[in-house]
């Protein structure tokens, strides 16, 4: 077998399901790859199709001329599909309505509750499921990101993909696991094709985090990126300059405390990166340590 025919090995086809991953394809439509170019190749060359006939007068003039082609008969349109009622309203009006319904829901089973029926972002129409959260949710320190990935949507739990091993990791490196810590993401609908939510569709969930924070009640924040500080922490600036920094945020009438710190997912493109993660997670080790016992 010569190298021009050499089958891909293991990597090179791990590779690409990684990169049809990345780019949103993660479903097959039918059980049998169709080879379209293929087909195309199968089709005649224009020179084999019936010539076009002429009108009329032409045939009248020309005997030889081919006659003209039957008029094509048009199908009906098609129904238009039934108005989305999220596009159907203005921003503001379902603004108005998720900051009502996020006030309303005294218990973390009625916020899911409300955040299953807010009808007001597309998203949740284009997601599998709602990811709502994970861990404790009596724990004293949260951890919020930004949005769930392919992982995340199929299973319905934040931070479990490859990113979310990756978080696993750092708590364990300062003495954490799941059951010590609240995790969940601003956005808990995951984009299509993993694309980054839009300043619309945070603003929209942005009533339903602050609630869920407010019903935690954690004594600490942790944001997960430049996404979630700059939503939560009200701020434009970039993580590398935001993260190590403590910021104060304003927890029902309490002030919290919280850090930025980098997103498990940036440290996994770049991992030298690591090291300033590191003296975040050893910074908020020492804010719990100081910490004074719930009473």
């Amino acid at each position: 077998m010569t190298a021009d025919t050499a089958l891909p090995d293991k990597d090179d086809l791990g590779a690409l399901l990684a990169w049809y991953a990345d780019m949103g394809v993660d479903a097959a439509l039918e059980d049998a790859a169709q080879d379209r170019f293929a087909e195309s190749a199968a089709a005649p060359p224009a020179e084999m199709r019936a010539p076009a006939r002429t009108s009329p007068a032409a045939a009248a003039e020309d005997p030889g001329a081919p006659p003209m082609p039957l008029p094509e008969l048009r199908k009906a349109p098609a129904a238009p599909p039934p108005p989305d009622p999220a596009l159907a309203r203005s921003q503001d009006a379902n603004l108005v309505d998720a900051r009502a319904a996020a006030a309303a829901a005294k218990t973390f089973d009625e916020l899911r509750a409300a955040l299953e029926a807010f009808d007001g972002l597309p998203l949740r129409r284009t997601a599998s499921r709602l990811v709502f959260s994970d861990g404790n949710p009596e724990a004293r320190l949260m951890l919020v990101g930004e949005a769930p990935g392919r992982e995340e949507d199929a299973s319905g739990i934040p931070f479990v993909g490859r990113a979310g091993q990756l978080l696993d990791a750092m708590l364990d490196a300062i003495g954490l696991d799941r059951t010590q810590v609240y995790i969940a993401n601003v956005v808990p609908w995951r984009p299509p094709g993993n694309r980054r939510p839009t300043p619309q569709e945070t603003e929209l969930c942005l009533p339903f985090i602050r609630r869920q924070i407010e019903l935690v009640n954690p004594d600490m924040l942790v944001f997960l990126g430049g996404s979630a500080a700059a939503t939560l922490g009200n701020t434009r600036e970039g993580i590398l300059k935001l993260r190590g920094r403590w910021m104060e945020y304003d927890c029902g009438g309490r002030t919290i405390p919280a850090l930025a710190t980098l997103h498990p997912a940036y440290l996994l493109r770049t991992p030298l990166q690591k090291r300033l993660a590191w003296r975040d997670l050893r910074a908020v080790r020492a804010a719990l340590d100081a910490l004074p016992p719930r009473g």
